[in-house]
């Protein structure tokens, strides 16, 4: 159907059915007759509408929600849940929604770690993306389509399948959504190379706030440019990505080394930092440090885990040459296919099969909390020690340490929205899990990971503080529902988004002036409000 006539159709029917419908109409059923009226009767929308009174409702929310904080029986749950098969349901569901003054909440793989992508404190419906997951893999012209739904690891089997000499540079978890890591920058084992996943986006396709169907060249480079990296749901629906594949050999090696305080480990990750933004863009070596209780006293434990792009015999004579501390040898090394090596950053044996990949199943699913930080110089050996010092006694977050450099270091701030690129030697990521689910539980893990994320100030990034969209943070600030300004969201928003934070707010109030797509950390439309943009 065309956006045009689509467009004047939709006008006609909102007008039908906001006189048409009366206060005797259950309110689901309003919301499904207006679906019906505004989507393809083929095929019929009906089979992917749920409600609380539906057998199916439950089960469909609960099977993305990755984090159990919501899913307890206090969190607000959605009046409807639409998982689309066509794009028609997009389009429908988002002028239903309209009609029907419901928040849209857009979920493709539901990683959000604060869970903003399926729980709202007001009125709200669910657009479940999990039905629209076709992967298209053109090796010979070397790129593919993937639409949102479809999780990482799916398009990486999908690339396998057609080559074992191209890939893609995304994350390393295969159960993650395609629509929220893409727009929201994606990063993975090959960004030292590569750069991120937005950076190899080459057209994709929206429904925008009035339900019109927009490509690359409709929607204009503005609205393309905020999608890669800007947060996708700020600005509509999208429904697919067409992706550059990149080259990778056909041999890469991986190889995983811990070492204890006993061990050297506050020596090595010293010199880590030195090391890792620097050495061959081929090689990506991230470090994982945690606390460990042993019988008779405390260490950490950090876990040094790489993919390199070639053979055993390339990374070794790199590893010496440049990092011969960590002492890898011949015996640490193992060889395997690029998509093979997705498997093992999973921590499968060696020999398991990739389709493991296309399982939408996380391995485990527990309460969590998640925070990010950027190092811009390295930290004393004097402060490190303090550093694993507080995480022994807090004895629960753990942190994650991503090497940039190389590509990361290449590309312009402005170039996408997500602007942490030269001038960062390593990303901080920090997690607490815990499996208790009382209000006890929670709050003591929300003030361990808070307190080491307090401890770290000195040393990481300031003014701002920097933080990685795609690791949800709502402690860094939220927009209030409703009138939300300019100045109240650029709290979090140059912590996300640096100086590119105006410029979204501008796309923002050209594509969607009445700010339909919103959440707690949307890109405010303020166009009718007085504010100023810095030049």
């Amino acid at each position: 159907m065309g956006t045009s006539r689509f467009a004047i159709l939709s006008a006609f029917l909102a007008l039908v059915l906001h006189f048409s419908l009366t206060m005797s109409d259950p309110v689901h059923d309003s919301f499904l007759q207006c679906l019906s009226h505004l989507s393809a009767p083929s095929p019929p929308i009906s089979g992917v509408f749920y409600t609380p009174t539906n057998s199916s409702y439950t089960y469909v929310l609960e099977s993305y929600i990755q984090n159990l904080r919501f899913m307890s029986s206090t969190t607000p749950k959605p009046q409807f849940i639409v998982a689309p098969s066509h794009v028609s349901h997009v389009q429908a569901t988002i002028i239903c929604c309209k009609i029907h003054v419901l928040q849209l909440r857009i979920r493709s793989g539901g990683h959000d770690y604060d869970g903003l992508s399926y729980v709202s404190d007001v009125p709200f419906a669910i657009l479940d993306m999990f039905n629209l997951r076709a992967v298209s893999v053109d090796t010979e012209n070397e790129w593919a389509w993937v639409e949102s739904g479809a999780t990482i690891g799916e398009l990486y089997y999908g690339i396998a399948e057609k080559s074992n000499v191209h890939g893609f540079p995304a994350g390393a978890c295969p159960t993650v959504g395609v629509g929220g890591h893409f727009s929201g920058g994606g990063y993975g084992n090959m960004m030292r190379k590569y750069g991120l996943s937005v950076d190899h986006v080459l057209d994709a396709q929206i429904v925008d706030a009035n339900g019109r169907i927009l490509d690359r060249e409709s929607m204009g480079e503005d609205l393309f440019w905020a999608i890669r990296g800007g947060g996708g749901a700020s600005f509509g629906v999208i429904v697919a990505w067409k992706i550059r594949l990149v080259p990778v050999p056909e041999t890469v090696t991986v190889f995983r080394v811990e070492k204890t305080l006993e061990q050297c480990a506050l020596d090595l990750l010293h010199r880590w930092q030195y090391v890792a933004d620097k050495i061959h863009e081929d090689l990506f070596i991230r470090v994982v440090i945690l606390p460990v209780n042993r019988k008779d006293h405390k260490t950490i434990k950090a876990k040094f885990v790489s993919l390199f792009l070639g053979n055993s015999e390339r990374l070794l004579a790199l590893m010496n040459e440049s990092f011969p501390e960590l002492g890898i040898n011949k015996n640490n090394c193992i060889e395997m296919s690029w998509v093979e090596s997705i498997v093992y950053w999973m921590d499968y044996d060696k020999g398991t099969s990739i389709s493991v990949l296309i399982d939408r199943t996380p391995q485990s699913r527990k309460c969590l909390k998640k925070k990010s930080d950027y190092v811009q110089v390295p930290i004393s050996k004097t402060d490190l020690e303090g550093i694993l010092n507080t995480m022994m006694k807090l004895q629960g977050p753990t942190l994650a340490l991503i090497p940039y450099g190389g590509r990361m270091g290449e590309i312009s701030e402005s170039e996408t929205p997500f602007p942490h690129r030269g001038g960062n030697i390593y990303k901080i990521q920090y997690s607490v899990a815990w499996k208790e689910e009382s209000m006890e539980a929670k709050d003591h893990n929300l003030n361990m990971i808070r307190r080491i994320y307090d401890y770290m100030t000195p040393y990481v990034s300031e003014s701002p503080r920097c933080s990685y969209l795609n690791y949800r943070d709502v402690d860094l600030g939220v927009n209030q529902n409703g009138n939300v300004s300019y100045e109240e969201a650029s709290i979090w928003g140059t912590k996300y988004f640096k100086d590119n934070f105006d410029r979204l707010v501008q796309v923002k109030n050209r594509v969607d002036p009445d700010n339909f797509f919103r959440y707690e950390q949307s890109i405010p439309s303020v166009a009718n409000r007085n504010y100023v943009i810095a030049e």
